[in-house]
């Protein structure tokens, strides 16, 4: 039988067809059973078209199947892959705009921080509802997530959920070919193991496959301007705390107390970066606003002559399926599952990025790491205030959430718990019709 998978939030364009591009090369596939599902008809039709081209360039016999009631697309699916964004511009750009009002400059903020909390807050109860139709209508699915806040959501659904759902992100496989690249080597010469948690995680070990350590390569290497302007923030980090971390400079400045608590700090870290995300304010937000009139027709000029091409990308999903259902080849990858004793000074129950191997019997996590003693204390602090904002949408409690924003570092660094408390009652006002969940007089109270 061809197998079925199910893609929600396929408006996400180029993330859904780069994925069902990957899915189609392999063999196994190539007559699958593709349900793309969007809430927004214009989106999903242009997902259809998209997809389509593909599978007209392959040759392919795979039959594609478009609705906006995920209900109609997840019986007896084989998997299903998640990249939603819930909420449209108009609220997540508040994320960005009330934290900025009150000195926390914020460069992407989908992960941690006030606006990461928010942006979970907002996702979560979306989230639990795709998992629960998932229980019921393919409960032996293998579920993948890439939507963001990735820690929190990917350990709210394991508390709430069997389902055997797992986080993945591309910023490990993605990183260790950039520092490949910086020292000359090809990626598949590098040995690494990278632990910690989502878009906070460090590679404990790089070496070559004969075991020589490669960093002393990679501190050499950052001495070239040209290589150190790629990752300002994050190369700084690495002089100082000596292993490197797996997410952009624009990404980690976030979550840490020592880049952008002052605004001379921001423009020393931040100018002449050279790097696809340097850190500067609100860089995501400023991409997505100004692609919001031109993505139709740059998608349109996509599918009458854009360049196409049919070769595997490096997103984990297709190997993962393809170990699971195709041909069984067993893939190795990292991935966001609770701590069950895989990082030893890592809090138990935390939602840890760790090497797994997916095979024919599923996904399993490989062996137990130890993060050096520093950096347990950064990735502590984070995986608590993910906790807490988890236990507030649990319990349904806004006292939480302010809680847990007061121990954020980076609002820490630049506000009294006053001004933190005043943000956080403006952005739980913004996001009103999104947390019905929390009583209005709690919210008032607080």
């Amino acid at each position: 039988m061809p197998r079925k998978f199910v893609f929600i939030g396929a408006g996400s364009l180029d993330f859904t067809r780069e994925l069902i591009r990957d899915i189609l090369t392999f063999k196994a596939f190539n007559d699958a059973e593709l349900h793309l599902v969007d809430i927004d008809p214009v989106r999903l039709e242009y997902a259809r078209k998209g997809v389509e081209r593909i599978v007209k360039a392959g040759n392919y016999q795979a039959k594609i199947f478009t609705t906006l009631n995920r209900e109609e697309a997840l019986p007896d699916s084989d998997g299903v892959v998640i990249t939603i964004l819930q909420g449209g511009v108009e609220v997540w750009r508040t994320d960005i705009e009330i934290p900025k009002k009150y000195g926390v400059d914020v460069c992407v903020g989908d992960t941690r921080s006030a606006a990461g909390i928010f942006r979970f807050l907002r996702t979560a109860p979306e989230m639990l509802g795709i998992i629960r139709d998932c229980e019921k209508y393919c409960p032996k699915a293998i579920v993948l997530n890439y939507t963001n806040p990735m820690a929190m959501l990917i350990k709210y659904l394991k508390e709430e959920s069997t389902m055997n759902v797992t986080g993945l992100c591309h910023s490990v496989q993605g990183t260790a070919s950039m520092l490949a690249e910086w020292i000359n080597k090809d990626i598949s010469e590098i040995d690494y193991c990278c632990i910690g948690i989502n878009h906070q995680a460090f590679y404990t070990k790089f070496s070559d496959k004969n075991g020589v350590d490669l960093y002393p390569a990679l501190k050499e290497a950052i001495k070239d301007p040209q290589i150190y302007h790629e990752e300002i923030i994050r190369n700084d980090m690495f002089k100082h705390l000596d292993y490197y971390t797996t997410e952009s400079s624009g990404h980690v400045s976030e979550y840490t107390w020592w880049y952008r608590k002052r605004p001379e700090l921001i423009e020393k870290y931040t100018s002449g970066a050279t790097g696809w995300n340097g850190g500067e304010y609100g860089y995501i937000l400023r991409q997505y606003l100004n692609r919001e009139d031109s993505w139709e027709k740059e998608y349109n000029d996509w599918l009458i002559d854009g360049e196409l091409d049919l070769e595997k990308g490096e997103e984990y999903a297709s190997d993962i399926f393809n170990a699971i259902y195709g041909d069984f080849t067993p893939f190795p990858f990292n991935g966001n599952l609770l701590n069950h004793g895989l990082i030893t000074n890592v809090k138990a129950e935390a939602c840890v990025e760790v090497p797994v191997i997916a095979d024919k019997d599923g996904i399993v996590p490989v062996g137990v790491n130890t993060l050096p003693d520093h950096l347990a204390i950064l990735v502590n602090l984070s995986a608590g205030i993910e906790d807490l904002a988890v236990k507030a949408v649990r319990e349904k409690d806004p006292d939480m959430v302010l809680h847990a924003i007061m121990m954020d570092p980076l609002c820490s660094a630049v506000l009294s718990l006053a001004e933190i408390r005043d943000m956080v009652k403006e952005m739980f006002a913004a996001n009103k019709q999104y947390l019905t969940y929390f009583e209005e007089k709690d919210i008032n109270k607080m």
